[in-house]
C-alpha cells in the first residue's frame, strides 16, 4: 500500500475516532426559543427568534465532572418542575434548558433597573444587548448552596431563575462548547 493512502487512513481513523468520542461523551440539543438570542438562535415564527434556522448544539455531559461549573458558562440542564409550570410547560415533563450561570453557591445577586450585581458588583455582560435588557429590579438574594443562578441573554424575552429560583447542581448536563447546524453559524466556544 502506498504511503500517502496509509497516511490517509490514519487521519480518517483519527478523525472517525474523536467524531465517536464526541458523540458517547456529548448530546445534541436545538435553541427552540428566543430566551438565549443573539448567542444563539432559535426560528421563526416564535416570538424573538432572528433566524429561519435554529441553531443546534453540542453539549458536553463529562466536563462537569472534571470542573466546577463557573459564572459565564452557558449550559444545559434539565428544568426543575417549578421552572417548567413558571414557563408554561406541561407538569412533569422533563424538558431541557440552555441558560447562561450568572453566579453560584453563596454568592448575593440583585437585578437593579436590569442590571445584575453580584456580590455588590454590577456584573459586565456583552452578551446582553442594550434592547434584550428588561428594566426589573429584584432585592438581594443569596443562593443556597449546592444551586446556580441561570438566566437567558435575551433578559426581556427569558423565563429564568429570576421567575422560579435557582437550580440545583445535579440538575445541570453540562456546558454547551459547539453549535453543529447550520452551516454558516458553526462555532466552538
Amino acid at each position: 500500500m502506498r504511503r500517502w493512502v496509509k497516511a490517509l487512513l490514519a487521519v480518517a481513523v483519527v478523525l472517525g475516532g474523536l467524531v465517536l468520542l464526541t458523540l458517547l461523551t456529548s448530546t445534541l440539543y436545538r435553541i427552540p426559543s428566543s430566551a438565549m438570542e443573539p448567542t444563539f438562535h432559535c426560528a421563526r415564527p416564535t416570538e424573538g427568534c432572528e433566524s429561519d434556522t435554529m441553531d443546534r448544539i453540542i453539549v458536553s455531559r463529562v466536563w462537569y465532572r472534571l470542573r466546577d461549573p463557573q459564572p459565564g458558562d452557558v449550559v444545559a440542564f434539565r428544568a426543575p418542575e417549578r421552572a417548567v409550570i413558571a414557563c408554561g410547560g406541561v407538569p412533569g415533563a422533563k424538558p431541557v434548558f440552555i441558560k447562561r450561570i450568572i453566579a453560584r453557591p453563596s454568592d448575593r445577586w440583585r437585578e437593579q433597573n436590569g442590571f445584575i450585581y453580584v456580590n455588590g458588583e454590577r456584573l459586565d455582560e456583552p452578551y446582553v444587548e442594550p434592547a434584550r435588557r428588561d428594566q426589573e429590579t429584584i432585592p438581594e438574594r443569596t443562593i443556597p448552596e449546592g444551586e446556580y443562578l441561570l438566566l437567558g441573554d435575551n433578559r426581556s424575552m427569558s423565563c429564568d431563575s429570576r421567575r422560579w429560583g435557582t437550580v440545583p447542581r445535579d440538575n445541570l448536563i453540562g456546558p454547551v462548547y459547539a453549535v453543529y447546524w447550520p452551516p454558516g453559524r458553526i462555532d466552538f466556544r
